[in-house]
This record gives C-alpha cells, sequence and structure tokens, in this order.
C-alpha cells in the first residue's frame, strides 16, 4: 500500500553535546508523522536523536488501518525504542493522544530504560457511552466519520483519515484497558501538555493518568490556545520550548 507523501517518517541521528539523548515521538489514531513532524524537527535542531516512526496502517487509507491491532502499532514504537536505546544513553518517549497511550505502555513495560515522558493530549479512555456496543457494531459497520484536524490555527491540516475504521478503534479501547490497568507502573518524570478545549480526547484521561501513575517529578501544563493536535497548533512553541527544558532538566539529574 502506497504512503502518502505527508506521511513520511523522520529521524535524525543527533549531533554535539545532545547526542546521547534520543527521543521517540509517537502519531496519533489515524494521523501519521505529519502530526509530529515539525516537534521531531525541533528536537533535532537543538542535537537530539529523534524517531518519528509511522505506525502500521497509518498515513495509507483507513481500510488498511482495520487490518492491524494495537499490538502492531506497539511492535513498531518498541523496536525503534530499541534501536534508540543501542544508540543513545537515555532515551525520553513522546506522544500524542493514542500515541500518548502507546508511549505510556511502552514506560509500562520498559521502566528505567525509559528517561521520562512527554504526553500531549493523550487519551487512555473516553466519556462516549456511545463505544458500549463498539464491539457489536465493529463486525457490521466499517468506519465512522472521522475526527481529524481538531486544530484552532486556521489553515493546518493534519494529514489524518477522514473515516474512523472502528475495528482498529475497538483494538484502541482494548489498549486503553490494559494501559490503564497499569498506569502505577508508571515512575519516570512525566511532562502532560492538555489543551483546555480538546474536541477529541475528554479531560477525564489526563485526570485518570495523573491520579494513577507512581510518578514523583510530575508537571501539567495547561495549553489556552490549541485544540487536540496542539503540536501542529498555536502552542506548538511552547510545548517544543517547555520539552527541551524538561528533558535537559531530567537528563542533568540522572
Amino acid at each position: 500500500m502506497p504512503v502518502q507523501a505527508h506521511a513520511e517518517e523522520f529521524r535524525s541521528p543527533g549531533s554535539g553535546a545532545n547526542a546521547a539523548t534520543g527521543i521517540l515521538l509517537s502519531h496519533g489514531f489515524t494521523g501519521s508523522p505529519k502530526s509530529m513532524r515539525p516537534f521531531g524537527e525541533h528536537l533535532a535542531a537543538e542535537g537530539y536523536g529523534v524517531a518519528v516512526p509511522r505506525l502500521p496502517g497509518h498515513g495509507t487509507q483507513w481500510r488498511e488501518m482495520n487490518n492491524t491491532r494495537w499490538q502492531d502499532w506497539y511492535a513498531v514504537l518498541d523496536n525503534e525504542f530499541e534501536r534508540l536505546r543501542k544508540e543513545h544513553d537515555r532515551v525520553f518517549l513522546a506522544g500524542l493522544s493514542m500515541g500518548g497511550c502507546l508511549v505510556l505502555r511502552l514506560a509500562e513495560q520498559r521502566g528505567e530504560d525509559v528517561a521520562g515522558l512527554i504526553l500531549v493530549n493523550p487519551s487512555v479512555r473516553t466519556d462516549d457511552k456511545r463505544l458500549v456496543v463498539l464491539p457489536l457494531l465493529q463486525r457490521m459497520v466499517p468506519s465512522f466519520p472521522g475526527i481529524a484536524n481538531d486544530i484552532k490555527k486556521p489553515g493546518i491540516d493534519e494529514g489524518a483519515y477522514d473515516r474512523m475504521p472502528l475495528r482498529a478503534l475497538h483494538s484502541l479501547s482494548q489498549l486503553w484497558q490494559v494501559t490503564r490497568d497499569d498506569l502505577a507502573k508508571v515512575t519516570q518524570p512525566v511532562l502532560l501538555f492538555r489543551s483546555t478545549v480538546d474536541h477529541v480526547v475528554e479531560p477525564s484521561s489526563g485526570r485518570a493518568i495523573l491520579a494513577s501513575i507512581s510518578s514523583r517529578d510530575v508537571t501539567e501544563t495547561l495549553l489556552e490556545d490549541s485544540y487536540h493536535v496542539a503540536t501542529l497548533d498555536n502552542d506548538a512553541p511552547r510545548i517544543f520550548a517547555d520539552t527541551t527544558a524538561f528533558i535537559d532538566r531530567v537528563g542533568a539529574h540522572a
């Protein structure tokens, strides 16, 4: 299946004093590396080693995504993390939306191998009662209208699908559950960004994470001028700058 031009992966080996640190960034559900590329490019310009992989079923067309499951998405990040560990002294994880859930799961499984987490509007649950019937519905209906481009800044396109594949969404709900069950295993420093207006992920996700993780070093930053895809929105420069400061602080302490 051909990969869309905007969905190409991004990697940088790192250079200078910051090359000892690697950062793995994960995009969200139905999205692609496009939503995280400016973030990754900023970090690469700072000299960090960076990887922004494309998750299976993403960046092609939505029907292909229905043939993938959360374990497939996780496996790509796990493999990329292992590569970064071999090339850098420490590795941080960053994720947007579902990407935030995936990197939380990776932190739960990898423990002290993860130096810290940067979460942007992470999703680990939903308040939408319609998902109660999802296990049955996903067998009969292939997709719903999409949730792309929840961005306040005019003229920005994240390049996500215009349809929401329901079999993949059902698998995402299973990822939410296993991740929530193990949130207490998260002990790494956490920087969590949450948009005050988000039409995709409800505030209950952020609250569930902060209430359940065991991390002692936790910072929550509210974004007043962005919607869900904040990495492409008005608050992106703040996310980038605060992330750099967080990585420098945590890395220096380590």
